[in-house]
């Protein structure tokens, strides 16, 4: 008797594809929770959640958070306002620094735009991790608010779902707005001028966010209450006040100014992600076509020399770059600063919402001034003012390392040249000379326009003799090579907490240059803060000569 013949069992049938907007993001989710060195992915050690990646950046988030207590007992309205202007301003801050990279990027351009993805689906796996990655700052942030809304003079339990609902929709209406904005940039200038337009942008929103986080100071004004009239029309006009208007409409007061603010909101951000993802999605897709095309280059005439190069061969510039290598490594920061997209995308809207700061509270004093009679704070102003430039180039310099060219920076290693110090050296010149001399010239002009400050200008050298040294920290152990990492998305989400650091520490010593200028100290502070920057200054000099190349493995 024969055995019975073996059939082998049919092949399991295929499941269903995979949705490409699912595998898109799970793409770029990775790619920024692994990030990037110079050598390659880190597969290894690399973190397998959003959490625990920026776990640092969210305790810090959560502690600052706690603020929110300060309106405990207070109305719903007047909570919300606080805590949605001041979550803008973070989300703001994270996503106008990092869009730029995410959404445009010329690598990626050549491997997805042949494959059969609709812009639609690029664009929203893109804007997913940005949103992802807003909603864990912002609920880190609102952990505290989330408890004190349930002890507000006319909140309950029902606060932290409403706020909960408020917050995605802000989160939204911040990536939808920066989205369309760099649409319509694309539809209505065209691909000449996207690259100007882009930077421009990123710097108007960090800015927006940098406003909208003084909006809680209206509280102390309006006492949390909205009323419509020929005084305060212009509050509908404010995004954090729509927010808190839908947070107040569902677990607060339910006024009918709280419903309509409520309403406006919805209704803008409807419109705003139906044009982001919908009506000029296609936009998107010509811009990625576009930025990996190269134009061709006019040929330059003999007579019309750069300006920086034609400069550095003059006195005094001549004198300040002798060494060739420092030399060439400034004209190349420089001319980056000024003609690179990656880089001016980068730099400057990491830079524009810190360096409003200072207007902002030049601006705010002169009001109060104006309203008590009096130089408001005895000049702090000022003196926060000249202390938070000189912590510019600090942060300058940290944007300059990372670039999308940034293999070609190991040729600085093959070069005739024992460490990364002239290298790191020119950088330092370059943001010391193009980026921190205008904003100094500017804001001496803008403290000259409003009067009433001119007596204090002498409180803006503190910050102008501890600019040698904080832009020699940023040189530190040679780690300042300019253009030789990747761009990491992840480092655009710790920024706020240098931003918040820097804050406080620019807040403490404008208030010590304020106190010693106001009991007569203020030349004992100046010739010792000399002595401790001069002390410093040498030491971290030296340092930096001497230091040499690390190794790649």
């Amino acid at each position: 008797m024969s055995a019975p013949a073996i059939v082998p069992p049919p092949p399991p049938s295929p499941g269903p594809a995979p949705s490409p907007k699912k595998a898109l993001h799970k793409l770029f989710l990775t790619l920024f929770l692994r990030g990037r060195s110079a050598r390659g992915l880190q597969k290894q050690g690399a973190p397998q959640s959003v959490g625990s990646k920026l776990a640092l950046t969210l305790v810090i988030y959560a502690a600052v958070g706690l603020s929110a207590f300060a309106f405990l007992r207070k109305p719903v309205f007047a909570l919300s306002l606080y805590l949605h202007a001041t979550t803008l301003f973070f989300l703001g801050m994270f996503v106008a620094a990092s869009s730029g990279e995410v959404l445009f990027n010329r690598d990626e351009a050549d491997i997805l735009l042949h494959r059969p993805v609709t812009p639609q689906a690029l664009l929203w796996a893109k804007i997913g991790v940005l949103v992802q990655v807003s909603l864990w700052l912002a609920g880190a942030f609102n952990l505290g608010g989330f408890v004190a809304g349930v002890g507000a003079s006319d909140g309950g339990w029902l606060y932290p779902i409403a706020h909960l609902v408020s917050t995605v929709l802000e989160a939204m209406f911040c990536a939808g707005g920066v989205v369309t904005v760099y649409q319509l940039c694309l539809r209505w200038f065209g691909r000449e001028r996207l690259d100007s337009l882009m930077t421009l942008a990123q710097v108007m929103v960090g800015i927006a966010a940098v406003l909208g986080g003084q909006i809680p100071q209206l509280l102390a004004r309006f006492q949390g209450k909205i009323d419509f009239n020929v005084h305060s029309w212009w509050i509908c006009l404010l995004p954090p006040a729509w927010f808190a208007g839908l947070d107040d409409v569902i677990a607060g007061s339910r006024s009918a100014s709280s419903g309509l603010l409520a309403i406006v909101g919805l209704i803008v951000t409807a419109v705003i992600l139906w044009l982001a993802f919908e009506k000029l999605a296609k936009d998107y897709a010509t811009g990625l076509q576009t930025m990996s095309e190269t134009a061709g280059a006019k040929r330059p005439k003999e007579a019309r020399r750069r300006l920086l190069d034609t400069l550095s061969n003059r006195v005094p510039l001549r004198w300040w770059l002798r060494r060739p290598v420092t030399r060439a490594s400034f004209l190349l920061v420089a001319a980056y600063l000024m003609r690179d997209r990656d880089v001016k995308l980068r730099v400057y809207p990491g830079l524009a919402p810190m360096l409003i700061w200072p207007f902002i509270m030049l601006i705010q004093d002169r009001g109060s001034a104006r309203a008590s009679g009096v130089s408001a704070l005895s000049g702090f102003s000022v003196a926060f003012t000249g202390i938070f430039l000189g912590m510019i180039p600090l942060l300058a310099i940290d944007l300059l390392r990372y670039s999308q060219q940034w293999q070609a920076a190991d040729l600085f290693r093959v070069a005739p040249v024992e460490g990364p110090g002239p290298f790191c050296d020119g950088t330092r010149r370059a943001v010391l000379l193009v980026l921190t001399l205008p904003l100094l010239v500017g804001v001496v002009l803008l403290i000259s326009l409003l009067g009433r400050a001119n007596a204090h200008l002498p409180l803006l050298l503190p910050g102008i003799i501890a600019l040698p040294l904080y832009a020699m920290l940023g040189c530190l152990r040679g780690n300042a090579v300019p253009f030789s990492l990747p761009s990491e998305e992840a480092k655009s989400a710790g920024r706020g907490l240098k931003m918040i650091g820097i804050m406080m520490a620019s807040g403490l010593l404008a208030v010590a240059a304020t106190l010693c200028w106001n009991y007569g100290f203020f030349k004992w502070l100046l010739l010792g803060e000399v002595f401790v920057v001069a002390g410093l200054y040498l030491p971290l000099r030296a340092s930096l000569t001497s230091s040499r190349w690390t190794s790649l493995e």
